[in-house]
């Protein structure tokens, strides 16, 4: 059928087209290419919260409605036979009548728009897994997945581009590669912050940082009781009883001064010539001293048992 000089090409059914699409990537694997095609299992496209998110924002936009069925299509039937994700950027191979290169340009997020988000999900995510798992609070993912200054992109933050003769920027191979970005999110939600340029854990420094501002001054901070005390460190501590009850009293430990010689060995100190000689001297006049007072006291002695012989006479 052919209307003002334009026509379509003849009919391909789904299994033909998947005969296409597997034969172009043995030959791509054969010449040496690195290739990643999208498998899509039943007719699902995505099912994590995060492939799923990146197609429900895709769908909400008119600019991109009209051709997005066609895109489901293919990439259903194994169309996209190579998809890379890097910073900023979406390169993939879509198999139709020919294999066409696909280049999708998105914008990285803008620094004062990350650090809103950030700030909005502050003491929300606990941990990395369950942030890529999509574990999140509701309130959480209605702020990351919110149309203007969401995580996810704006038509205007995508620049398309496609080899193929169709005049539309959304072109069905378009398309295709756009919702394989979908299920590629299922296998490695981590390639979405990659693709926007931001570093998903910042989020969670982000929390931990503006929990420390909101907490009140140290001198308002709750006090660990008893029970908590011991739930803490594990030790079991004794029941209060009432006030009035009698306190034993522990005896206290001895204090010993700084200078005090228990358990230490005593210092020998080393004498000179000069101290041993002195100290002979020392001996010596002690021992003269001596036998003179026990002279003395002899002499003493005998003067009074003579006066004693004198006065009996």
């Amino acid at each position: 059928m052919n209307y003002f000089g334009f026509g379509w090409g003849d009919y391909v059914s789904v299994a033909e087209k998947r005969r296409r699409a597997e034969k172009k990537v043995a030959e791509l694997k054969k010449k040496g290419w690195s290739i990643a095609p999208v498998t899509i299992k039943g007719r699902t496209i995505a099912a994590s919260f995060w492939g799923q998110a990146w197609c429900s924002n895709l769908e909400r936009y008119s600019d991109f409605e009209t051709r997005l069925p066609r895109g489901r299509s293919y990439v259903r039937h194994g169309s996209v036979v190579d998809l890379q994700i890097a910073k900023g950027e979406v390169a993939a191979l879509v198999s139709g009548s020919e294999l066409y290169q696909i280049k999708i340009a998105v914008s990285p997020v803008a620094a004062k728009r990350w650090r809103a988000i950030c700030r909005d999900c502050a003491g929300t995510i606990d941990s990395l897994v369950e942030l890529l798992q999509g574990r999140l609070a509701k309130g959480v993912m209605d702020r990351v997945c919110r149309e203007g200054d969401g995580l996810f992109p704006a038509p205007s933050e995508i620049n398309l581009s496609c080899s193929c003769p169709d005049w539309a920027d959304m072109c069905k191979h378009v398309a295709a590669a756009l919702y394989g970005v979908g299920a590629r999110l299922d296998e490695n939600p981590q390639l979405l912050f990659v693709l926007r340029g931001v570093d998903e854990t910042e989020l969670l420094a982000g929390a931990g940082q503006d929990m420390a501002r909101s907490k009140s001054p140290p001198g308002a901070t709750k006090m660990l009781g008893d029970s908590d005390v011991a739930a803490l460190f594990g030790l079991e501590m004794a029941e209060t009883g009432n006030s009035d009850a009698a306190v034993p009293t522990v005896p206290k430990r001895k204090q010993h001064s700084k200078t005090s010689t228990r358990g230490k060995k005593p210092v020998v100190k080393k004498k000179t010539k000069a101290a041993k000689a002195g100290n002979s001297r020392r001996a010596t006049r002690t021992k003269h001293q001596r036998k003179g007072i026990r002279s003395a006291a002899a002499r003493k002695k005998r003067s009074k048992r003579g006066q004693r012989r004198r006065s009996a006479r």
